[in-house]
């Protein structure tokens, strides 16, 4: 089963952080040695859903925009900002940071500011993304969080890291970690898999300010993943009719249709994943279902249309059975324990999982890369 944490296991931690944009509060989980004093969302499912299994933290539901440096207690030892993604992502319209929804981050970055001046700024600052951020708006959103960060004095770096190194789920994300006043584990030069070719080209497009305060953080890799999309489904999940399962195997490509009936004669049973897409074929939008069966799930989305809500696929002894992945699936895709409170609805828990950050991701930045710092160890991991 996936990591397991517990909401109150940071109770009596050594350093405090807030957490922005914090949707079910996922990305406190991770944050092993920290202790979330404030959350903030503007979304009204996800406030609840964050109160329901957060009742310790402090939530403001608003607008970040709205918010002012007097509501953030103290001085915080990290700031978390995992900003809508929707308007830089490769799946979304691409409207970049300036378009209304990823603009939330420079209400965020308002607020930095805002204790900045006060004297009360963080020495780390995480802001988590989709890893479109890289090249949307031409290159220049990435480089205006950087050029921003690098002005208020922080020492910048990013890290492309894929959730599923821990879970099995392919989940790619952008992670773009600012210091000041203190220093992480770095290394001397790009290094995979962290430090990918499309980071190091958005690198390479920045400025000279910006590259200036430029840092390559150090990252371990984990140990080899064992863990399936096999071992996280609910063995009582109900499965789609016959004639359901046939209607959507229509939608199969030659070419996954081949590697289907490939599985089906060796009456092994095999788990995979499968979601519908839009492809277009001699000029004309085709619907087609595509599967996989490495044993990692397709990255969760948010349910808003037919394509975004993936498939489990089950094939054993020559038969196919298909159903949705459920709520508690996703959540354990997501490295959630089970104890964790999902919303009634199936599509509401799935927006709050598909909207979320992996737990065990962020427990490897904090372990490896947060604490060091703040604990000043940072040379003698590096």
């Amino acid at each position: 089963m996936p990591i397991r944490h517990d909401p109150a296991a940071n109770a009596g931690a050594p350093f405090t952080a807030c957490e922005f944009f914090a949707g079910g509060g996922l990305a406190g989980l991770g944050l092993t040695g920290f202790r979330t004093i404030l959350a903030n969302d503007i979304d009204a499912a996800k406030a609840r859903a964050f109160r329901a299994n957060h009742p310790e933290t402090s939530l403001i539901h608003a607008d970040v925009w709205a918010m002012t440096p007097d509501q953030v207690p103290g001085a915080p030892d990290l700031c978390w900002a995992s900003s809508p993604c929707q308007d830089v992502s490769l799946a979304g319209a691409r409207g970049g940071l300036k378009a209304q929804r990823s603009g939330a981050f420079w209400g965020f970055w308002k607020l930095m500011q805002g204790l900045d001046a006060e004297g009360r700024a963080p020495p780390i600052i995480v802001l988590e993304n989709v890893v479109g951020l890289l090249t949307s708006g031409e290159g220049q959103d990435f480089a205006a969080v950087c050029g921003a960060m690098a002005e208020a004095g922080y020492t910048v770096g990013a890290l492309e890291i894929d959730a599923g190194l821990w879970l099995p789920q392919s989940r790619p994300r952008l992670f773009i970690v600012a210091m000041r006043g203190v220093e992480g584990p770095r290394l001397p030069a790009p290094v995979q898999p962290f430090h990918s070719s499309r980071l190091i080209a958005a690198w390479e497009r920045l400025p000279e300010a910006a590259k200036a305060n430029w840092a390559w953080w150090r990252l371990a890799v984990p140990p080899r993943r064992n863990l399936d999309l096999a071992a996280v489904l609910e063995a009582e999940a109900p499965c789609f009719s016959e004639a359901e399962t046939q209607t959507l195997l229509t939608m199969l490509s030659p070419l996954h249709r081949a590697r289907l009936e490939t599985l089906k004669a060796s009456g092994e049973r095999r788990v995979g994943a499968a979601f519908r897409r839009v492809r277009t074929k001699d000029g004309k939008k085709l619907q087609r279902l595509e599967m996989r069966f490495d044993g990692l799930a397709g990255c969760l989305r948010t349910p808003s249309g037919g394509s975004s809500r993936q498939y489990v696929v089950i094939v054993d002894g020559g038969r196919v059975a298909m159903r949705r992945l459920t709520g508690r699936e996703a959540a354990r895709l997501m490295g959630v324990a089970d104890a964790y409170r999902l919303p009634a609805s199936e599509s509401a828990a799935l927006k709050l999982m598909g909207d979320a950050v992996a737990v065990p991701v962020v427990d490897a930045l904090a372990r490896g890369l947060f604490l060091p710092a703040l604990s000043g160890q940072a040379e003698a991991a590096a």
